[in-house]
């Protein structure tokens, strides 16, 4: 159904004579605004806007209407059942127009307008007839352009939440909470953030997550990987430059990305890889609110939140002179560590199962199942690549297997590095060959770092023994001979 083009008026006056009068100073403009129904009442009035949503567009109050309910009550009522309706009051309470705190109450309790009825000598039409006539188109096109801002927020909601769904951190260990919880306490806020982990860890997903849950949601989010942009461009990059400022700026000048993030948030990743004339610059962003573009004597200013991230400590590269240390205190205000998958423990299962799905359902294949051996290789790896190598392996696994995923699967070095499991726990590679030992000894060698791998890759002695194909008793007493019990 088409609502008409006119704006509908609901009109509240208990007196017959200031109806008709308002009525006359509408009637010029009868094929614009039409006075849809009137009441003489606030609580009728109140009961007909609730049992028709959006039928009226603006409501003309009389301020001291009858029936109990009225003024400033009335209006945060009406305004509370719509908030999207336009109240207009009159009221023959007073003709001074410099009277602030009568008019101050009013806006506060949701009118748009008020104006005095008549000062005496006009009997016909409302006093000031064309600033009220005026009052009126402005309160409904207030309306159009309120009602068009929910419908675009809501919109970018619902883009914001589909971001944040495709950027959800999954987990349950108790770290991954904790830095859940930190995610949401400090995005509330403006502060710079430093986050520190290993490489492969997601330390951009947890900058993604601090932006999309603070009040800079609707702005620009500009990643930056510092380490990825040669030194001598990482200044034109970050702040930007004029044209002709040098060779090879000919064209039009180019705006840095902390322009680009301005009010939003821009996501400095591998830090610590900064040159020392960019930190100063940088520092001075931070400290001032502005940069200075290459070859522009004029400053800008902005207004962005830096989210900086490292797989490096930070401290040691300022005890080494790498890093300034007046710009560490700036970044560091509120460090967020992020923990290395290996010690995430079942976070492993779930993020690898997620993978699965995705990757699945990416190719449109049915998704295999883990088989239960398969699992116990996946939680006893040490992910030295972290999150990154989890999806990595994933996706080898989705593309060479059908049905189920098996520990053979999972032992192939094309799916998963077991050589990084060797040098890392158990040093299997590093037998002494640099003598000849007897072979008894060099067996015994052998077993030692032999048993110690199988018990790092399973769960209990048991399985272990399983894997060996020993029965659990013997491999205990063989444990025990070894000095590994």
């Amino acid at each position: 159904m088409t609502k008409n083009k006119h704006i509908d008026i609901l009109l509240v006056e208990d007196e017959d004579f200031d109806v008709q009068r308002v009525k006359n100073t509408i009637s010029y403009y009868d094929t614009s605004i039409k006075i849809t129904d009137t009441v003489s009442n606030g609580l009728a009035a109140l009961e007909l806007i609730k049992e028709n949503p959006d039928k009226y567009d603006v409501v003309i109050l009389d301020y001291q209407i009858s029936g109990g309910l009225m003024g400033e009550e009335l209006i945060k009522k009406i305004k509370e059942s719509d908030p999207f309706i336009q109240i207009i009051v009159i009221t023959k309470m007073t003709i001074n127009i410099t009277d602030y705190e009568f008019a101050n109450n009013l806006i506060k309790s949701g009118a748009f307008w008020y104006c005095t009825k008549y000062p005496g000598n006009i009997e016909d039409y409302i006093y000031q007839p064309t600033d009220f006539i005026l009052s009126i188109f402005n309160a409904h096109e207030k309306k159009k352009l309120e009602k068009h801002k929910l419908k675009s927020d809501s919109r970018l909601k619902k883009n914001i939440d589909a971001l944040l769904d495709s950027k959800k951190i999954i987990g349950e260990s108790k770290q991954i909470i904790q830095l859940k919880e930190m995610i949401e306490k400090y995005a509330k806020s403006d502060v710079n953030v430093l986050i520190n982990g290993p490489s492969g860890t997601g330390k951009e997903l947890v900058a993604w997550n601090i932006h999309l849950k603070s009040n800079r949601k609707y702005e620009n989010f500009v990643p930056i990987n510092c380490g990825s942009i040669p030194g001598e461009l990482i200044e034109s990059e970050l702040f930007g430059y004029e044209r002709g400022s040098f060779t090879g700026a000919v064209t039009t000048g180019k705006s840095g990305l902390f322009e680009i993030a301005n009010n939003g948030t821009i996501f400095l990743d591998e830090v610590a890889e900064l040159p020392l004339s960019a930190q100063v610059k940088l520092l001075r962003v931070i400290q001032e609110g502005e940069i200075e573009k290459i070859g522009r004597t004029k400053k800008i200013s902005v207004n962005v939140r830096i989210i900086a991230a490292t797989n490096k400590n930070l401290v040691n590269e300022v005890n080494n002179k790498k890093f300034r240390e007046d710009l560490y205190y700036r970044l560091n205000v509120v460090p967020i560590d992020i923990v290395p998958l290996r010690k995430r423990g079942n976070d492993i299962l779930l993020l690898f199962d997620h993978f699965m799905q995705y990757f699945s359902n990416d190719l449109g294949m049915e998704e295999p199942e883990l088989a239960d051996d398969a699992k116990e290789i996946l939680l006893n790896y040490k992910w030295p690549g972290n999150v990154r190598e989890l999806r990595n392996v994933a996706q080898r696994l989705i593309l060479n297997c059908n049905g189920m995923i098996t520990a053979k699967d999972m032992s192939n070095p094309m799916i998963l590095r077991n050589h990084m499991i060797l040098t890392e726990e158990t040093n299997f590679e590093e037998l002494n060959f640099g003598q000849v030992l007897p072979l008894r000894e060099i067996e015994k060698i052998f077993r030692v770092k032999y048993f110690k791998y199988v018990r790092s890759i399973s769960s209990s002695d048991s399985s272990a023994a399983e894997k060996l194909g020993l029965a659990p008793s013997n491999f205990y007493r063989m444990c025990k001979e070894l000095g590994i019990k």
